[in-house]
């Protein structure tokens, strides 16, 4: 088992011969053992492995039933040495019917078999001719290669996953009946329960998978077969995406290949993995050797997202566990008989530290808020800038307000803010001069952010102010007795504050409202003075992360402004980012930059990612960010930052606590009302002992 809760899957189309399970069962053995030296713990075969799918009227051979048992024996035997999962599929005969099957493999033991409901009829398939559904068969136990195996539609298997790391103490309870408690310090368990369903079940009106996903089912295996036909590649695609997403699992796919009978059609070999409804792999289609696609799966990932679904645990109404054998279950739907099985204890080393991690098959994204298609990236920032403008659009309308006010700095945050601003007062029919924009030069203006600040504020079309704060600063510190040499919080803060102070008593005159410009970023790391810029009326940037806020700024330069303030827009990003609240160094260049002080907003964007949507530990959080950014940053560097994010993040979350109204704009929002529910007074001490002890 691979670290931090990620699982390595395999799905194979093998070559195969139609009705010569011989050289089948020879090419599904050399594939299991080629899956299991890659570290698989699970591979995927498609329907009817061992025989092939098409073959016709010899499925009513009685010797080619026998082989396929015969078959299924020397697979269980040649695999006996292996902990790998291996799910293969045949026609097996009960009670004079005859059922297309996937059985489950581990170490010479079948652990239970799944026979397919949906059985197609029409449009080139005659399923009927040979096989019967399944659907009805819930509690079965039926005797095959010498053992007694549970066999129906309702089985759940589920994985015991014992792993032992050098350095990560752990205490897993055990609730098994007069437990003894094994007091191994770095004992961890992890259980996965999966299911299968067979081809056409998918395309139910309630498709199997729906129900043992709400047994909870982490992971589903569906041995396919189907004919290649225009246009069906995309939709099997979606299918098996979106199944995965409406029941937050992993879902493998493994459809037969090119081998087979072309009577009447051709089976392209199509297999996927997909994750919670993303594609993790896929394999070429049309290849007429054998394939074997992989991908490492986050189990603790999927977990996170089942717990956080309270439809699912609406359905998902009791799940007994029997840690021995087999147990029945309740789902809100049927009744599930858990098949628990060990899997040995595998060592794992701890590659945290070290210059190069151990490599995923999957790709770790630096950029989580970002996508890197740049069709859905545009179509992403269109639709987060219609969700800010609106909100502005709502309130102002609820309010009466016919003014905003914004205090426009230069940088990134304020000049979102202002188009967002400019673009729901052209849909309420409100003129742009109504939007007071406030420039505020203090002590650590510099001539760039000046410039651009008015520049930008005349070619949006608002009413343009500029207030300097120094000597209204200056005074303040006589007040209060602070030396204006001591350029420290207080001298920061006194200009924040100072700032606000002007904007809200303009927005009073006026009689309209603070539009904040502060973003998800600086929520989280507390970037942001306490009734000062982290206080307005209306918060248009608090849903969106720095790094999508530069994004959002290139979408807009180049699709919503002209060339002249696409130019303006183009310089503000290349803009180092700063609060401009210490004096600039002697050339006048900015000298305060945020990301030399709390580090770079694209590690802190991808912690936030991981840590808040899906309370990844710090062991993981650093292991994934090695991952994404192995050219850019080294192990310490990213241990030191993360760190920095985690001291932050809970000593400054007084701040989110009252932070103001704002649009939720994706999966996560700091909204006390909802987005995110944290005491100001918690506790650090045990996530950063765990980045101590890497």
């Amino acid at each position: 088992m691979l670290k931090y809760g990620f699982l390595r899957i395999a799905a194979a189309v093998p070559v195969l011969k139609v009705a010569d399970c011989s050289y089948n069962t020879d090419k599904i053995i050399g594939i299991i053992r080629e899956a299991y030296s890659e570290g698989a713990q699970f591979i995927l075969f498609p329907e009817l492995s061992i025989t092939a799918y098409t073959c016709g009227d010899l499925f009513l051979q009685e010797a080619l039933l026998r082989e396929a048992n015969y078959k299924l024996a020397e697979i269980l035997s040649q695999t006996a040495d292996m902990d790998i999962i291996s799910i293969v599929g045949l026609p097996l005969r009960l009670q004079n019917r005859l059922f297309s099957c996937g059985t489950v493999l581990q170490k010479g033991r079948i652990l239970g078999v799944v026979p397919k409901c949906c059985i197609r009829n029409g449009k080139g398939y005659n399923e009927g001719r040979w096989f019967s559904t399944g659907k009805n068969i819930l509690n079965c136990n039926i005797n095959i290669c010498n053992q007694e195996v549970p066999f129906g539609t309702n089985l759940l298997f589920s994985a015991q996953f014992n792993t032992r790391y050098d350095t990560e103490p752990n205490f897993e309870p055990n609730f098994e009946p007069n437990f003894e408690p094994n007091l191994q310090p770095n004992l961890q368990t992890l259980a996965v329960p999966f299911a299968l369903e067979l081809g056409g079940d998918l395309q139910m009106t309630l498709p199997q998978s729906s129900f043992h996903s709400t047994a909870g089912a982490l992971i589903i295996f569906n041995l396919s077969a189907a004919f290649e036909e225009t246009g069906l590649y995309e939709y099997k695609k979606d299918l098996v995406r979106l199944q995965s997403a409406r029941c937050n699992t992993a879902y493998i796919y493994a459809s037969a290949g090119v081998n087979e009978s072309t009577t009447d059609g051709v089976f392209g070999g199509h297999s996927i993995i997909s994750e919670n409804g993303t594609i993790l792999g896929e394999g070429e289609r049309f290849r007429s050797e054998s394939q074997i696609i992989y991908a490492d799966i986050d189990v603790e990932k999927l977990i996170s997202e089942k717990i956080k679904n309270s439809c699912f645990m609406e359905d998902n109404m009791c799940l007994s566990v029997d840690y021995k054998n087999y147990s029945t279950s309740t789902s809100a739907f049927r009744q599930y008989r858990n098949i628990c099985f060990p899997i040995d204890d595998i060592i794992i080393d701890d590659a945290i530290g070290k210059s190069s991690p151990k490599k995923l098959y999957r790709h770790i994204d630096p950029y989580p808020f970002i996508p890197a298609d740049e069709s859905i990236r545009a179509a992403r920032c269109l639709e987060i800038f219609e969700i800010q403008t609106w909100g502005l659009v709502k309130r102002l309308e609820y309010t009466g307000s016919k003014y905003a006010v914004i205090g426009i700095s230069g940088g990134l945050d304020s000049t979102l803010a202002l188009l967002v601003t400019a673009n729901a007062f052209d849909k309420l029919g409100l003129p742009r001069k109504n939007i007071i924009a406030v420039t505020m030069p203090g002590f650590g203006t510099t001539k760039t952010t000046h410039k651009s600040s008015l520049q930008l504020m005349e070619a949006v079309g608002a009413s343009i102010r500029e207030i300097d704060i120094k000597d209204a600063c200056l005074q303040h510190f006589r007040d209060i007795g602070h030396d204006v040499n001591q350029l420290d919080t207080t001298y920061e803060n006194v200009q924040a504050r100072e700032r606000t102070q002007i904007l809200m008593d303009i927005a009073n005159k006026e009689g309209g409202l603070v539009i904040g410009t502060g973003d998800l970023s600086e929520l989280a790391l507390g970037w942001c003075t306490y009734n000062a810029d982290q206080m307005s009326m209306y918060s248009v940037n608090c849903g969106i992360p720095k790094t999508l806020i530069k994004f959002m700024i290139y979408w807009a330069a180049d699709n919503i402004v002209d060339e002249s303030t696409k130019d303006i827009l183009y310089r503000i990003i290349d803009t180092p980012i700063t609060p401009e609240l210490l004096p600039p160094d002697p050339k006048g260049e900015i000298r305060q930059k945020t990301e030399d002080i709390v580090g770079p907003y694209e590690l802190h964007d991808f912690f936030i990612y991981y840590v808040v949507r899906y309370g990844a530990s710090p062991r993981k959080v650093l292991f994934l960010a090695q991952q994404a950014f192995s050219e850019k940053y080294s192990g310490s560097e990213i241990k030191k930052w993360l760190e920095v994010f985690y001291k932050r993040f809970f000593s400054q979350q007084f701040k989110r606590s009252c932070m103001p109204d704002g649009p939720k704009v994706g999966t996560i929002s700091f909204s006390p009302r909802g987005g995110w529910s944290m005491p100001s007074d918690a506790q650090r001490t045990l996530w950063l002992r765990q980045l101590e002890e890497i």
